[in-house]
């Protein structure tokens, strides 16, 4: 996704589980789900300051949309994360690493079509924890929660052609660059090229072993 989103990449277990059951629960509350060194939860409106401050550095906002620019407007996008996962539409997870109590970061997860049979999942972290296993871990929790709970078959993600970063870390979660996506993503007036990456639910619970040895 490129809106409020960056792109890196996952891991974990080696189980394989039966079909998931697409619940409803999530639409009333966001469940906490811990990692290794993360948690993610349900956005608060104590979390606008920090990704007021971190989100909006030049080099975290380069290859997303714009976000808010103000506290307030972060209150703003809070609320709404809140209306449209009520709706079913939108899951929007804050990113918390242990020791600390706000979000550093998003991942986000929005159906592309009813009872998100396919999906779309962006991400974006402070500058500050790039490399330092949070995606990883956070990725991890979000690829299980949407293909286990939400029940989703196919989870897309965008990243322009430019943010090697983001690229380098979907190859690395295994995701499969499908092909370009030719002057798709309007930013600062210039449309840039994104590359399109996919994973599915079966190749992913293939690949989990070969997952969880790369956060290691």
């Amino acid at each position: 996704m490129e809106r409020l989103q960056d792109v890196n990449a996952m891991a974990t277990t080696t189980t394989i589980m039966s079909e998931p059951e697409t619940t409803a629960d999530w639409k009333n509350a966001l469940p906490v789900l811990a990692g290794h060194g993360v948690t993610l939860r349900e956005l608060r409106p104590a979390d606008a300051a920090s990704l007021c401050e971190l989100l909006t550095a030049g080099e975290v906002a380069r290859f997303i949309s714009p976000p808010p620019t103000t506290v307030e407007g972060f209150e703003r996008f809070i609320q709404w994360t809140h209306d449209e996962r009520a709706a079913g539409r939108y899951i929007c997870f804050a990113v918390v690493p242990h020791g600390l109590d706000t979000a550093i970061g998003l991942f986000q997860v929005r159906q592309l079509e009813p009872a998100f049979g396919t999906a779309e999942w962006g991400f974006v972290l402070g500058s500050s924890f790039w490399g330092t296993g949070v995606f990883m871990d956070a990725a991890r929790l979000t690829i299980e929660f949407a293909f286990e709970t939400v029940g989703v078959h196919r989870l897309e993600a965008r990243a322009a052609v430019l943010n090697g970063r983001g690229n380098g870390a979907l190859a690395k979660a295994g995701a499969v660059k499908e092909g370009v996506l030719r002057k798709s993503f309007l930013r600062n007036g210039e449309y840039l090229d994104q590359a399109l990456w996919s994973i599915v639910r079966d190749d992913w619970r293939q690949t989990r072993a070969v997952w969880g040895s790369i956060i290691h």
